[in-house]
């Protein structure tokens, strides 16, 4: 009797434990998901006053006010998003090409000190963002003289060692006897890695495509320190114009927020099978 009652608590008890991490599971995802739904209903606030916000899960009124105030606010709104839509494209376009040609060396290639200077990448991505920062600026800035331009903007970012390291732990799995093939058939490196090796990386320069737009697109910080006019400025620091010493446009700063959100979705979206498929990359063996 025991036996029985032993084998057929066992399905209530898996059955409490799914409910229990299915409801954590929720609860996380709402947490998650809750400032985007509050700033995309925010942002169809009605923009009376200054710092006129309603509170309210579900508004009582909703109106596209506060996003005609936010290109009627400034004759540089247009030019804020096309800005960041210009070097957030150069960054990602540059780390796709560079990072994978760097990935290829690295994992294919065979060449002296390959070892050593991989490891100085690693060891590069252990210093924090916020150290380099000021010589990174006083190198932009003072010696090369490109405050305020689209170089200053793109150049710091043309590629990253993340990307590196992603795209050579994707290419060491591609086996090598493609390439001995290639070689036989008389391919040259280029060309191997032009028409073997790309091919065979779409899941992973997808994954590095999203992550980089999305990172470059978010970016505050470094757009803030080297533009000083406002037609040079990124959407994410022309939202700051929203703020005044005494008040905030809380309304026409969310539609700001919406509206800069909206291409990172789409990029999303656009390549969600890539994605998730780099993301099992070597999860399942076999």
């Amino acid at each position: 009797m025991a036996l029985y009652s032993n084998h057929a608590g066992k399905p209530g008890v898996r059955k409490s434990r799914n409910t229990i991490i299915f409801i954590a599971l929720l609860l996380f995802a709402l947490a998650t998901v809750f400032p985007i739904y509050f700033m995309v209903i925010s942002s169809f606030a009605d923009p009376v006053e200054a710092g006129a916000v309603s509170y309210s899960i579900l508004p009582s009124k909703m109106t596209f006010a506060s996003f005609k105030f936010f290109f009627d606010f400034s004759e540089f709104s247009y030019r804020w998003l096309l800005n960041s839509l210009i070097v957030a494209t150069s960054v990602m376009v540059s780390n796709v090409i560079f990072a994978s040609m760097a990935g290829f060396a690295f994992s294919k290639l065979r060449f002296k000190g390959r070892g050593v200077l991989f490891s100085i990448l690693l060891v590069s991505m252990m210093i924090p963002y916020q150290v380099t920062q000021v010589p990174l600026y006083i190198l932009i800035v003072n010696v090369f003289e490109l405050q305020n331009t689209y170089t200053a903007l793109i150049m710091p970012g043309i590629v990253t060692v993340y990307n590196i390291f992603l795209a050579k732990q994707f290419m060491s799995s591609i086996p090598n006897e493609i390439m001995e093939s290639a070689k036989i058939e008389g391919c040259s490196q280029f060309t191997i890695y032009w028409r073997i090796i790309l091919p065979l990386s779409k899941t992973v320069l997808a994954v590095m495509a999203i992550l980089t737009f999305m990172d470059s697109w978010n970016t505050f910080f470094w757009p803030l320190l080297v533009t000083n006019t406002m037609d040079m400025q990124t959407i994410q620091v022309g939202l700051k114009n929203f703020r005044f010493a005494n008040t905030t446009f809380i309304a026409p700063m969310m539609a700001g927020a919406t509206i800069s959100a909206l291409p990172m979705f789409i990029l999303f979206f656009s390549l969600q099978k890539y994605f998730l498929e780099g993301v099992t990359v070597g999860a399942v063996k076999g």
